[in-house]
């Protein structure tokens, strides 16, 4: 998944400080959220299109799409300020630029494990992802764990464990995809305050163009390059990349605003288990055994850490409402 681009692992808010969503809110937030899932789910079935494009190629016109369609839309919503204060603050600007990095390696592993008929890996890092935000809240943030927490952490290193030893080799791609989309969460989590969804996005792809004009250019001279050489709808679907890119994001963005951090937590999975059931009905990926406990424990991990989160968002609303009471 480009997901994120899946960017529902940034560490949440103290959720008394969102405002209580009103009843349409929510179900335009539910309709949103869920769209930006499924679309982000279906994201196999469109890459293996940009053929003869490799993953490098197509990453480099994503990037410079990307970042196209996202100045036409700040421009439309006016949305420049942030755009232009993201590089006139030199902590902002270094964190987008790391943060463009993970999401640049990110991409870039994502789309070669659909080429290369690896969709199945690529699932398994988008399961793995919440467990690694939750490693990464002990690492970095420095928070203490609940017991559930932890019991859940060790059924995801038991995952790993057993498709390791099962298939002789690391899960390489989900572990790349799970911990550079579980960075790229987590700094966007820092700058998410400052700097709104368009003009991250912008300003990242922005950072990020340089280099991926003069691969594209590099690509061009040489021959090696698909756009211009396969025809109109080739140049065309290699163009939406960028579309393709901002619209999930842009409606998870809004989705976020108006559902409780708890929906936003269960939509997460919808894009992981589309993938997962597209690489293993539609394109025939083999599961053994090793594969399938791997994955049985991984799923029971997100159950645990599901419930403990759900049950801790309980104590704490009552929590709350004592406070207010007294």
């Amino acid at each position: 998944m480009t997901t994120p681009e899946l960017p529902a692992t940034t560490l949440p808010s103290t959720p008394a400080t969102r405002p209580l969503p009103t009843a349409g809110s929510s179900r335009t937030g539910l309709a949103l959220g869920a769209g930006a899932y499924l679309l982000w789910g279906v994201l196999p079935l469109y890459f293996p299109l940009l053929a003869p494009a490799g993953a490098v190629e197509i990453i480099g016109h994503r990037i410079i799409w990307s970042l196209g369609f996202c100045l036409l839309l700040l421009t439309v919503t006016r949305g420049w300020g942030p755009f232009r204060s993201a590089f006139a603050t030199p902590r902002t600007l270094a964190l987008l630029a790391v943060a463009a990095v993970f999401i640049a390696v990110n991409w870039t592993v994502y789309v070669y494990s659909v080429l290369s008929d690896q969709v199945v890996d690529a699932a398994l890092g988008y399961f793995i992802n919440p467990l690694v935000t939750v490693l990464l809240a002990v690492f970095v943030l420095g928070e203490r764990l609940r017991p559930a927490q932890w019991a859940a952490l060790g059924c995801g290193a038991g995952a790993v464990v057993i498709i390791t030893v099962g298939y002789g080799r690391l899960p390489w791609i989900a572990l790349t995809l799970a911990f550079s989309f579980g960075m790229y969460g987590l700094i966007k989590n820092r700058v998410g305050r400052t700097v709104p969804a368009i003009a991250g996005l912008a300003a990242e792809t922005a950072i990020l163009s340089p280099i991926a004009l003069g691969y594209l250019i590099w690509l061009g001279a040489t021959g090696a390059g698909s756009f211009g050489t396969h025809g109109t709808w080739h140049d065309v679907a290699l163009v939406s990349s960028g579309i393709v890119t901002a619209v999930p994001l842009l409606m998870f963005s809004a989705a976020a605003r108006r559902l409780p951090l708890s929906v936003v937590g269960m939509l997460q999975y919808i894009a992981p288990t589309m993938q997962f059931l597209l690489g293993v009905l539609v394109f025939g990926e083999q599961m053994p055994v090793a594969r399938w406990w791997g994955f049985a424990l991984v799923w029971l991990a997100l159950v645990i850490l599901t419930a403990d989160g759900v049950r801790n968002g309980r104590m704490n609303a009552l929590a709350r409402r004592a406070r207010a009471a007294g």
